[in-house]
Formats: C-alpha cells, structure tokens, sequence
C-alpha cells in the first residue's frame, strides 16, 4: 500500500471537527438543555439516555455489515458517509428545536428526535471511523494518521466545551430570544450542522478510496456474532474502551452540574472544557510516546493522570472552591490522560481488525469498528443512567441551591465512580491485551505476507486474461 499524501491524512482528519462538534454539542449540553430550558424531568432524560443509546447501538453492527457488503465505485466508505452526514445534519437541528410544545408533547418528540439522532449519527460515524484502518497497513504511519482526526475531533470538542455556552447566549440575544436560551440552541445547532456538512466535503473529494470488488463474498447476518465473539481480543478491547468510556462519558455528563451547584462557579466549566487542549497536545506527542516508551506504558500513563487530574479537581472544590488554579491542574492532567487513551484505543482497534483477519480469513472493518461505536453509546447509555438517575436520587433540584447530601452525591458522581471505571480498564489491558509488542508484529508479517501473496496471485491472474 502507497504512502498516504499529507493532503489526503489532514483531509480525512477535517471531516472529525464538523462531526463532533456535532457529537459535542449533544454530549455536553443535550441533558442541561433538556432539563433546564425545556424544564423535563432528569430521571426522564436518564432514562430516555439509556434506552435510546442501548437501541441504537444495537443498529451499529447491522450498519457495519450494510458498509462492508456496500460494493461501489466510489467505495464502501464514501456513499454512506454522504447519506448520513445530509440526514443526520437535518434531525440535529430538530433535536434543539421545540417548535412551542406543551411539555407532555415534548416529552414524545424529544424522545423521537433523540432515537433518529442516533440512529442517522451512525450510518456516517461507522463508515469515516472504518476508512481510518484500511488507508494504511503501515504501523508506524497508523500511529501518526490515527491521531490526526483524533486531534480535530478534539479541536471540535474544545471550541464546543469552552465556548458552546457563550455562543449559545450570543445567538440567543442576537436573534431576540426571550432569554431561555432556546433560540440560542436552535441557532447554534444550524450553525454547526452546516459546518459539519463542509468539512465531511472536504473528506469525501479529498481521500482517495479504491473502488470495491463487486464480486466479492458477502457477509451474512449470522456470521457477524462469529467475527465479534470469537475474536478474543476484540472482547478484551470491548472491556477497555466500555470501562473507560464510562469513566469519561460520566465526568462529561455531571461537570456542568458540578461546577454550577457544587462550587458556585459556572464559569470554571468554560475553563474546564478548554484544557481538551491537553488532550490534543497528548495527541500530537502520542507517536513519539509510544516509540520511546511503548504501548502498554502508556495506557498506564493514560489512566493514572485521569486518576490524579480527578483528585485535584475534587480537592479544589474543598480548598479554593470558586479558584482556577486547582480545575487547570487536575482538567489538563485529566485530558492530557485522555488523549493518549484515545491514541491508544484508535490504533488497537485496527491491529484487533487486522487479527481478526487472520484469524477468520474476512476483513470486516465496518462490523468490528461498529463495536466502538457501539461501546461509546453503550457508556453514554450508562453514564446518562447514572448521571439522570444520580441527579434525581442526591436530590438535585434545577436552579436551586444544593443540600449537602446533594453535593456529596454529585462530588461523588464526578470522582470516585470515574477513578473506579478507569483503574478497571487499564486492569483487563494488563491482564488480558496481548496485541502488543512481539506478538503484535509477528501478526502484523504475517498478514503483509498474506496479503503480498494474494496480489501477486491477482496479477497473474490478470495477466492470463
């Protein structure tokens, strides 16, 4: 396989900022919004978290399996990602509209928004996150491309986080809202809806695809719980990304409660959420962490500082409550952890596809990346759970001052829950991931000796004809 252009690495890395600068805006604000301007109950929205992430995370390997049978010449990737991008863009924008309802009527349309939200993220989140293992078979060139839109997705993370709120209230007085920032919502949604529909442009015409084999065998529904659950290091990937999801999908969901109800401080949650720096210069360093250490060193790295970030942040709220300095500490450390954990788990899930093929003779990039997506719902599914059903149980109360057994409650929700998710996973990679090292390069010969036998066979075959 040739070397990729460096246009085509940063034009597949752009179609991250539009997509999760969508993904961000849900992640971060879906819940406040839901409860503290459509004014719905939080265990409702919990709930409704829960239910609606676990039913379509289950449409993920079926979506996977739709990409991987999708023979075009344009590709298998690129079709889907058009499609999706166009639908999704359209269903974003109704999910932060509210078109005047009374509240049992949002209760039914929010429910609805929210399950096609998922439903159409997917059809263009499996196929751009399964085009990233198949534009390099090159170790070393996977760790430098894997990072790349790892870095812009958290460019779109950082600039939704840290400046979401402000951009929210500007629309909201510039477009004459009465002040409940619904209209601030609705716009800002718009706004980035149509920047996610350009920068996936900018992928689509930018990242060359080869055309798919028309003829090749395709994969049956029934065949896709052989490639999942026999593949043994897919499972103890599943327990690691699932683990560590859930610990940072938990601190995403109850930050902005904590820093408004718990330190008194709302604007240490722009603070906050601007340190996703961290983890972006954690992304730019990974490659050279990696070769000067190695994998397993840091993953180790990558759960201790999230570990050691959440205990500063929680001892700041004890010390200097309403101060900067302990947030900037503990939320770099924190993100700077996350990052290398995202490096981590972007390049181990194509070594995990690469050994599936060997294992099973099928490439199935789209079902087994599935997998992740699935796992990223399956953790905003529970940590949505926790975090409505948390809220409701502490006592919380929207727009009110907290009583102490709340604050407890949301300091734990924010800290000990999270540090136990995290020293959970980085556990199973220790004990059970085995794609690393010798073992990881003897898999990777062998498949490039697999697949150089089979092209020469291709063009002698060619020849013939």
């Amino acid at each position: 396989m040739e070397k990729l252009s460096a246009k085509a690495k940063y034009s597949f890395g752009v179609g991250a900022i539009g997509k999760d600068a969508v993904v961000n805006l849900v992640g971060i604000y879906l819940m406040f919004y839901i409860t503290d301007v459509l004014g719905l109950s939080p265990a409702f929205v919990g709930t409704l978290f829960f239910i609606a992430r676990i039913w379509y995370a289950t449409n993920d390997p079926v979506m996977g399996m739709i990409v991987d049978n999708t023979h075009s010449r344009f590709g298998k990737f690129r079709p889907w990602m058009v499609i999706g991008t166009l639908v999704n863009s359209v269903i974003f924008v109704l999910l932060f509209t509210n078109f005047g309802l009374s509240t049992t009527e949002l209760y039914v349309y929010i429910s609805i928004a929210y399950l096609l939200y998922g439903m159409t993220y997917t059809i263009m989140d499996i196929p751009y996150w399964s085009w990233l293992p198949s534009l390099t078979n090159d170790q070393q060139e996977r760790e430098e491309v894997s990072v790349i839109p790892r870095f812009f997705a958290s460019l779109a993370g950082m600039l939704i986080g840290t400046f979401g709120l402000y951009m929210i209230d500007f629309f909201d007085r510039f477009f004459g809202g009465s002040g409940d920032r619904q209209t601030g919502f609705t716009v800002s949604a718009i706004v980035i809806a149509i920047i996610f529909i350009g920068t996936i442009a900018v992928t689509v015409f930018n990242v060359p695809e080869k055309p798919t084999n028309r003829n090749a065998p395709r994969i049956k529904f029934k065949q896709i719980g052989k490639l999942l659950a026999k593949n043994d290091q897919l499972v103890v990937f599943i327990g690691i990304l699932l683990s560590f999801n859930l610990a940072m999908q938990i601190v995403n969901g109850v930050t902005i409660y904590y820093f408004k109800y718990v330190t008194g401080a709302e604007h240490l949650f722009s603070i906050f959420n601007f340190m996703i720096t961290a983890e972006m210069l954690s992304l730019l360093l990974f490659p050279r962490l990696v070769k000067a250490l190695n994998r397993t060193k840091v993953f180790t790295l990558a759960c201790s500082l999230v570990g050691i970030g959440l205990v500063i942040i929680l001892a700041g709220g004890y010390i200097a409550p309403q101060s900067p300095s302990f947030i900037i500490i503990g939320s770099f450390l924190l993100k700077f952890g996350s990052g290398l954990s995202l490096g981590i788990t972007t390049v181990s899930i194509a070594d995990v596809i690469d050994y599936g093929e060997l294992k099973f003779g099928i490439r199935s990039e789209s079902i087994i990346v599935s997998t992740q997506t699935f796992l990223m719902k399956a953790a905003q599914a529970v940590s949505g759970l926790l975090t409505g059903v948390g809220l409701s149980l502490v006592g919380y109360v929207p727009d009110a001052a907290q009583t102490p057994g709340t604050v407890m409650g949301l300091r734990i929700l924010m800290v000990a829950i999270p540090l136990i998710f995290a020293a959970l996973s980085l556990f199973i990679y220790l004990k059970a991931y085995k794609l690393k090292g010798s073992y990881l390069s003897h898999i990777v010969s062998n498949l490039k000796e697999k697949n150089t036998e089979y092209e020469k066979n291709e063009e002698n075959i060619q020849n013939i004809h």
